[in-house]
């Protein structure tokens, strides 16, 4: 005789959206407090506390605070990976330095309006291994996604590890560029950024494209 368990629910809501909600929760306050003052001001105490919830629910969802941190930079880059991918996919020009400059004017005015994200995804994150690991993974997962993109619209015999340091130092230049921008010590405005890094892209991506 077989014995079924029902899911306990409280207003509707199963056990699993309730943790759901409850994670989501965290990792907003811990974002917020993040945006506002930093990663090293991401306590587990002060994050339950700007959720409202118990440390119980904390260690319900993550192991320790690395856990949130790279849970919250994880969240951030995920959004950014989305406009980049928007932005090629609705791209009207075919041309593939018009959509490259569709998804650096994505990821600048994305970061320009979200001063606090752009806090979390290019602040100096010296000091939380998780968080450096996740940014060097994140460099790399941006190196692929691009390589992969174009991978159409250049020759067969294009020499891949060429491509590739080509792409990461576009890739990681860019990031350096809108983290000192972001700081302030680069002074422009967000398009003039954007038509310089479109540029410095071109001519990184001629030199590899078909020309008949």
């Amino acid at each position: 005789m077989q014995t079924r368990t029902r899911a306990r629910t409280y207003g509707g809501r199963s056990a699993e959206v309730r943790q759901a909600e409850r994670r989501d929760r965290l990792i907003a306050a811990g974002s917020t407090i993040w945006a506002e003052q930093g990663w090293a001001a991401v306590t587990m105490r002060g994050v339950c506390a700007r959720a409202e919830l118990t440390e119980r629910y904390f260690y319900e969802n993550f192991t320790d605070r690395d856990a949130l941190l790279v849970a919250v930079w994880g969240q951030g880059r995920d959004h950014l990976v989305g406009l980049v991918l928007e932005a090629f996919t609705t791209a009207e020009d075919p041309d593939l330095i018009a959509q490259l400059r569709a998804a650096i004017a994505a990821i600048v005015e994305y970061l320009q309006g979200e001063p606090g994200h752009a806090r979390i995804i290019l602040g100096d994150n010296a000091g939380s291994a998780a968080v450096e690991q996740r940014r060097r993974e994140t460099l790399q997962t941006f190196t692929d996604l691009l390589i992969d993109y174009a991978g159409p619209f250049l020759p067969s015999d294009t020499d891949e590890t060429e491509l590739r340091m080509s792409t990461m130092i576009g890739v990681g230049g860019f990031a350096e560029l809108v983290t000192a921008w972001n700081a302030g010590t680069i002074t422009a405005d967000a398009d003039r950024i954007i038509d310089h890094v479109t540029d410095v892209a071109s001519s990184l991506v001629r030199r590899y494209l078909t020309t008949d």
